[in-house]
């Protein structure tokens, strides 16, 4: 059996690979009802717990309760040590995230896909995550115990399920797509030459803090300020009710729908959906605006002849505003995935299974440099050294490598991962700090990088450097810094 599992902000969702054909996997919940997703929920009950359905149950009999914890791990401040409150307890996020992807193989395997089965698993990541959000994931997996062979990005993924859904559209003269991600927590979209199975990711854009739960607080703004209401003057569970009200809602949307009907609180509103497009319409153009530089701008007179499609996948691109606005921009090549929330699951069972014979090539998606002292520590420079263009490995490492003789008694090195540079060659945007690395050139200080009186200085003659820049096929990072003179090395990873 060949795996792919979507674990998403709002549900997960897993699929296999069947003699050519990606089922998705059902579940039942604690009632017996089947569902194709798992709901990523988390409950505090009795003092341990528990995930999914079981959380959704523990919830409705007061349990305290968190949906999205997903997106915690967007924050740039993420790391092992992040902190979640459930209740009155708080939960490092890791573990979390660890117990839900247990309940879920838990769950996988009740159903008859037990990861434990599986000859491959692939599993996905925002194309715009970061260092530690890849690295973490994956962690939290294989800790949970599955056994990964690949991860991916999620419209990667979703651009596998469209060319082996509609892979005439494909031809010598259409020979690039680009997927529209919208999910729950983040949005991503990528530019994707396709060559029969082969896939080239082109380019990468995204948004790392927008999704469907947005989507969700703005109808519930409305519904409050309908209700003569603030969020302030509601407790806890009938916020988070009104927020599940809202997300269900938005869901059952259609084309011919008029008015959204919500209780907030004791209060019943309606809500017109005209209202609701009004509102939302600048998260679905924040959208439109990141994935512009794609092809250099995106509008209307865009010639768009070497586009197979516009590719709509993600649970919050249901929602009809968003291809109805996209087909205003950029005419009949937009196309919505008959299965917008398990589009990126399908694609990842096409990639677990061998004989499905697709590939890609993925790039990092994100610039990593350095900020590295200067003039005796006065100053700071920052030294690109991985484009985000940077191809990924697809086995083995990519290795980039740079020596020079150090003219400082100390280095001080800080990366970071960026979305962007200005025009004078700065991070700018989305800037993630990577890690720091404190280096000691003079010899008699190697050992003492961690003593506080340490203080940098301007040496001439210094050693010969070496730094390495290690890329997995994973897309994670690892730097290493050694005095060749000495072979002193220090290394910094996400682990």
């Amino acid at each position: 059996m060949d795996l792919g599992v979507d674990f998403g902000t709002t549900r997960s969702l897993s699929a296999v690979a069947d003699r050519g054909n990606y089922p998705v996997v059902g579940l039942t919940d604690d009632l017996g009802d089947a569902h194709d997703w798992f709901p990523s929920v988390v409950a505090l009950a009795s003092g341990r717990l528990v995930h999914g359905f079981a959380a959704l149950v523990a919830a409705e009999h007061g349990a305290p309760s968190v949906r999205s914890f997903k997106r915690a791990m967007a924050s740039p401040e993420f790391g092992p040590d992040t902190l979640m409150r459930l209740g009155p307890a708080e939960f490092p996020v890791v573990m979390v995230i660890e117990s839900h992807l247990r309940a879920l193989r838990d769950a996988l395997a009740t159903a008859g896909a037990d990861p434990a089965r599986a000859t491959n698993t692939v599993i996905a990541v925002p194309a715009h995550a970061h260092g530690a959000q890849r690295f973490w994931t994956l962690e939290c997996f294989r800790r949970a115990g599955f056994d990964v062979t690949a991860m991916m990005n999620e419209p990667s993924a979703a651009g596998f399920e469209y060319t082996h859904r509609q892979p005439r559209t494909i031809s010598s003269r259409r020979t690039r797509l680009i997927v529209y991600d919208l999910g729950g927590g983040t949005f991503d979209a990528s530019l994707v030459s396709v060559d029969g199975t082969s896939h080239e990711v082109l380019d990468s854009l995204g948004l790392n803090s927008l999704g469907g739960d947005d989507f969700d607080g703005v109808l519930a703004e409305l519904a409050l300020t309908n209700a003569g209401l603030t969020a302030a003057d509601l407790g806890d569970t009938d916020r988070d009710q009104l927020l599940i009200a809202c997300r269900e809602a938005k869901e059952r949307l259609s084309p011919q729908t008029r008015r959204i009907a919500l209780d907030v609180g004791t209060h019943e509103v309606s809500v017109r959906v005209d209202d609701f497009y009004a509102a939302a319409t600048p998260l679905v153009e924040a959208t439109l605006e990141a994935m512009s530089p794609l092809l250099g701008g995106l509008d209307s007179a865009t010639d768009l002849s070497e586009v197979a499609g516009l590719y709509l996948v993600g649970g919050a691109s249901g929602l009809p505003l968003v291809p109805r606005l996209l087909r205003e921009r950029f005419g009949r090549r937009v196309h919505r995935s008959p299965y917008p929330a398990a589009s990126t699951a399908i694609g990842l069972a096409i990639a677990a299974d061998r004989q499905s014979g697709f590939s890609i090539n993925e790039q990092l998606s994100r610039g990593f440099g350095v900020f590295r002292e200067g003039e005796g520590g006065r100053t700071l420079h920052f030294d690109p050294i991985l484009e985000r263009t940077e191809h990924v490995p697809q086995t083995g490492e990519r290795v980039v490598v740079r020596r020079y003789r150090a003219a400082h008694n100390l280095g001080l090195f800080r990366f970071v991962e960026y979305a962007q540079l200005d025009p004078a060659g700065n991070p700018r945007g989305d800037v993630v700090p990577f890690g720091q690395i404190l280096f000691p050139f003079d010899t008699d200080l190697q050992g003492r990088e961690n003593d506080p009186a340490l203080h940098i200085e301007r040496r001439d003659a210094g050693p010969e450097i070496e730094e390495r820049y290690v890329i997995d096929p994973n897309g994670i990072v690892t730097v290493q810094i050694t005095d060749l003179d000495t072979g002193y090395r220090l290394e910094e990873s996400l682990s």
